[in-house]
Parts: structure tokens; sequence; C-alpha cells
């Protein structure tokens, strides 16, 4: 399924990772050769990152494709896709690179296999800049399921900056197509619960300032619900010092929204507990069903559905707006974004036609086999 080449600037709207991730999955999928330039041009230090080059050379193994340029400091690649290929896949960051940007690379490839495959992802479990682990399982995979999306994910050894050293492993059965997805009715937050955890030498009571901090801010403006949010002590599977906090709410129509801030040296664990939950209040207050970092999440996979998708959302990000550009310069899929007439300020509904990209790899209503090795 061979498309025209796309060219890509990297420096456009966010200007981050997320052009690479996005457009490199989708000429995966697509069959279509991208290239892309001025890489994280605006950025402190431009070009690929390890994270950056590590989900490319993943993908590139995944669809036995040829990818030029790519090298820690590169501001110029290119990507020429094979066929997707089930099997097992490894990707190392070598740093605290996020496992779970790696996962949004791959996932969408694996989708697209003529089996399921298995994904060995190592680098940071909870890093900065990018989704926790907690997120992805908690928040982000059960929202991807109502796409059709299901893959399993263990989390073997959490890794913490600054030397990473985590890993997960998935499972990811292939797909047909992927079905459109409507989120429009937030309906009432029915449930808060969280985890605070604190791994290596960090005494445990920074667990407990987080949670009780950040129980404290929420019950002030939802005085409804118990709020339970845990504090663990990370013994066994963890790579490093490290603390960190996840508060997730749920409402009664199966909306998911998430806040969450990790440690750092020199702030308070009750700062940093109620940054968490300042984050999750926010996304209640919008009125949306999904948060802000879930949205651009989804693009992906609006994009790639056969119909149409909508989802109502607060501000739309730039992150978001940036992943719209790209999944229409990769698919046909084409994308509204209009004001909601009840909030008009404050929350939009995301709409989207997919391109309806069907596995040329599976024949309809035959079950994928088991996994090949491609190691």
């Amino acid at each position: 399924m061979e498309s025209p080449a796309v060219e890509l600037d990297g420096s456009f709207m966010e200007g981050g990772g997320q052009i690479l991730r996005v457009a490199a999955a989708l000429g995966c999928i697509g069959g279509s050769s991208v290239t892309i330039s001025k890489i994280r041009a605006g950025r402190s230090t431009p070009g690929l990152r390890p994270q950056h080059l590590s989900g490319l050379r993943l993908v590139a193994d995944m669809c036995a494709g040829v990818l030029r340029g790519g090298a820690v400091g590169s501001t110029d690649i290119s990507l020429t896709p094979g066929k997707i290929r089930a099997g097992n896949y490894t990707a190392d960051t070598r740093t605290a690179g996020s496992v779970c940007l790696l996962l949004q690379v791959a996932l969408p490839c694996a989708l697209y296999g003529d089996a399921p495959s298995n994904l060995r992802l190592r680098g940071g479990t909870n890093a900065d800049m990018a989704p926790q682990i907690d997120y992805t399982l908690q928040v982000f995979k059960p929202v991807v399921e109502k796409f059709g999306v299901h893959f399993d994910c263990d989390i073997q050894r959490r890794g913490f900056y600054p030397k990473g050293g985590g890993e997960v492993t998935a499972r990811v059965p292939a797909v047909q197509e992927l079905r459109p997805v409507t989120l429009l009715e937030r309906g009432a937050v029915a449930k808060i619960h969280g985890r605070a955890y604190v791994a290596g030498g960090l005494p445990f009571k920074l667990a407990e300032d987080m949670a009780a901090s950040a129980a404290r801010a929420i019950r002030r403006e939802v005085r409804e619900l118990d709020v339970n949010i845990g504090a663990v002590q990370e013994e066994e599977k963890a790579c490093g010092n490290a603390s960190g906090i996840i508060i997730v709410a749920e409402s009664s129509t199966g909306c998911l929204f998430a806040g969450s801030a990790l440690g750092k040296k020199g702030v308070r664990a009750d700062t940093t507990g109620a940054e968490a939950a300042e984050m999750l209040l926010r996304n209640l207050r919008h009125g949306g069903c999904v948060d802000e970092f879930l949205q651009d999440q989804l693009i992906i996979f609006m994009a790639l559905a056969k119909g149409t998708s909508r989802i109502r959302t607060g501000a739309v990000t730039r992150h978001t707006q940036t992943a719209i550009h790209v999944a229409q310069r990769m698919t046909r899929a084409k994308f509204t974004v209009s004001k909601c007439a009840d909030t008009p300020d404050v929350t939009h509904v995301i709409e989207c036609l997919g391109s309806g990209v069907p596995n040329p790899n599976l024949v309809r209503g035959t079950p994928s086999c088991a996994a090949r090795t491609n190691m």
C-alpha cells in the first residue's frame, strides 16, 4: 500500500517529538515515505534525542523500513517503510527517556501486523514531560479500547530519572480495522482514586505527605465524594530514588481524567501533591470528556478509524493541533474543531471523518495467529 512521499517541517507548531511519533507511525501503516526536517529546531538541544531515535528505529524494525539520518542530534531524517511484520521487538533508550512515548509510536504499527506483536520497552517508566506508566494503563488504555485497540501491558521494573532502567512489556493483537468513538457526555464525577509512591532510599513519609496534600486540595472543591489516594513504598521492581503521584477521576459515563506530578529535589512533598491535584481539578472544570494529555494521543486513532469520531474536550492544545496537522498530511482523515454552544469559551468538539485504513495483512473473519520472532 504505497503512497506518495510526505515532507514535514519538524519545527511546526509544538515542534517536538510528537511530530516524529505520529508521522513515523502513520507512514509505517500507510506505506508512505516521510522526510522530516528542522527536528526540534526550537528546543535548547535541537535534533533527535536518544528517546526519539529509539522510537524511530523501533518503527523501522517493525516495518522492515529504511531510516536515514538516524543519529542523536540529527535534525533531518527520512523513513521509507516496508511491510509491517508481527514479532518480538525491543527498544531501549539507555536513558530515562519515556517508555510510554515508545509505546505511543509502536502501538499503532503493531495493530496493523498479521499477528500479535510483543514489545519490550526500556527506559523511564515515570519520566518528566511524558505520561507516567500509571497514566498509560489507567487512562489511555481504557479509552483507546473504545476504538477496538486492545493490548496487555506489564510493568517489569520501574525506572526513574536520571538513570532510567525501567522496563515494560506489551502484547498487541492485530486488528482488521478501528472503529470510531463518540465521547460527548461527561456525566458526573463518580470516583477519585490515586497512588503516591516513593522508591529507593527516599522516606515513606514523602508519599504520605503527597497523598494527604492532594486529597485536601481536591476535597476543597469536590466535597461530595471520597478521595482515596494510597501511599506506596516501591520496594521491588524499581530502579533509582524517586517519588511521584497520580490521581484519576472516573465519571458516570466512563470518562477518565488524571493529574500527576513527580517529586523534585528542593520541592516539598505537599507541594507536589497539590500540583497533581490542581492538574486534575483543572481538567474536571472544563466539562470535556478527556483531559488535556489524552486529547492529542487520540488523534492518530481517530484518523485511522472507519467512520466519524467526535470527542468533547477543553481548550485544544498545541500538541493536539500538531497531531491533527500531521494526521491530515499523512492520511485522508478530515478534522474539524468547533466550539460547544453551551460553553463556547471553554469546551470544543474535535470531529474526524477517519480514513478507515484496513489492515491488509489480515483476512477478514480469520483470527490472528501467534507472533513470529524478529529479534
